[in-house]
């Protein structure tokens, strides 16, 4: 046994032990609350409006009851504090060196949805010392008390950092749009994650739509050529968000459309597509909580393919 092996099997038994004590030390009250929901909210293809659909969403939830975390996954692009109309200080990044505990850099943003604003760390997650998981698997066990549900607004694309959040999730909303290059690109991320990671379920939501008609025919053109070439793959309709003219004033006043305008097109369907989400509470995998998410990201995910099958 080499070193390397030692010290990965050293971390798990601490990790564990710790985790066990935590959860035989929590109240029976706090049993629904142990399993928060794990959801990435990605694409194949930038400016489909990716970060809009995880801000509203994430408030529709919250005003149903729910404790709703966002994660800023998304290295290049990372503007949910835009969306939000914050201005954050620190990042995970500070974090991972010991700088900041998570209550330091986590923001409250609009109606008390909580924000952790880690794009500029989110590269050195992929390279961390030993200690360093063992510090982090610690702050994190304590967010299962907290939250109910977990957004995790990735990049778009198929780069290895997409991938890699895409994989630690249980879940995983694609997002498109009519445009050919969107439904294209699309397409590419999912065969990528089921051919090289045996990923088979995905969510999918169509944007920038004239109405449910557009929308349902989108999704059952592209349901039909997975089908053909990925027969593996289930593709689930989660809804869609209209083309609308609110939707684009909220960017520019830095404010979400469900709060300014409530009664738009587009905020009805966030609202339709909370309620899909936390209608399925029930049927969410039982590993599917943020500490297991973690783990799994901390593992490396896109170098231990079948580590990310589902």
């Amino acid at each position: 046994m080499d070193q390397a092996t030692g010290l990965r099997r050293m971390v798990k038994g601490k990790s564990d032990k710790i985790y066990r004590l935590r959860r035989d030390n929590r109240s029976q009250s706090f049993s629904s609350q142990t399993k928060p929901r794990v959801i990435a909210i990605t694409s194949g293809k930038g400016g489909v409006g990716k970060t809009n659909a995880v801000g509203n969403v994430a408030i529709a939830c919250q005003r149903m009851g729910k404790k709703v975390l966002i994660f800023d996954a998304d290295l290049g692009l990372a503007n949910i504090d835009i969306i939000f109309g914050l201005n954050p200080k620190h990042t995970i990044a500070e974090v991972i060196k010991g700088e900041k505990g998570l209550s330091q850099i986590i923001l409250t943003g609009p109606e008390g949805v909580a924000v952790m604003p880690a794009s500029s760390g989110v590269q050195e997650l992929v390279h961390l010392t030993e200690g360093q998981k063992i510090n982090l698997l610690n702050e994190f066990d304590t967010l299962n008390n907290n939250f109910d549900i977990l957004l995790i607004d990735t990049g778009a694309g198929i780069s290895s950092n997409v991938i890699y959040f895409n994989l630690a999730a249980q879940e995983r909303i694609v997002i498109v749009t009519p445009e050919p290059t969107s439904i294209t690109d699309a397409y590419a991320l999912m065969k990528v994650m089921f051919r090289e990671h045996g990923t088979k379920s995905f969510l999918l939501l169509v944007n920038m739509v004239e109405d449910e008609k557009e929308a349902r025919s989108v999704y059952q053109n592209l349901s039909k050529v997975v089908a053909r070439f990925m027969g593996g793959i289930s593709i689930d309709y989660a809804g869609f968000i209209p083309w609308d003219s609110c939707l684009q004033e909220s960017v520019t006043r830095r404010e979400p459309v469900v709060c300014c305008y409530p009664e738009s097109s587009s905020s009805k369907s966030f609202k339709e597509l909370a309620h899909y989400l936390v209608k399925q509470t029930d049927r969410r995998p039982i590993d599917g909580n943020i500490k297991f998410f973690w783990k799994r990201l901390m593992a490396g995910m896109p170098g231990q393919g079948n580590e990310g099958r589902d």
